[in-house]
């Protein structure tokens, strides 16, 4: 399975390429839409800076990428729990 998001990908490029993410990042209670450190922080850093579970936050930014503009709320999202 091909993913979408790399992990060299900043949570900025994520959000601006795919703007469904954007309500992953709010529904985990990340602040990184507007934050000038998005344009630095990897799916990695955001998710040991806010203590959440990486591979939940990572699964469930590519189900919003990879929805094609479905506005289909997202499965875990509101069930990520810090790591």
């Amino acid at each position: 399975m091909a993913f979408l998001i790399d992990d060299d990908m900043t949570m900025d490029q994520i959000m601006r390429r795919w703007p469904l993410t954007i309500r992953v990042v709010i529904r985990s209670g990340m602040l990184c839409v507007g934050c000038p450190i998005a344009s630095f922080h990897t799916v990695s850093d955001a998710a040991r800076e806010h203590e959440l579970d990486e591979d939940l936050l990572r699964s469930d930014l590519e189900a919003a990428a990879s929805s094609g503009g479905s506005a289909a709320p997202m499965s875990s999202a509101p069930g990520l729990r810090p790591a």
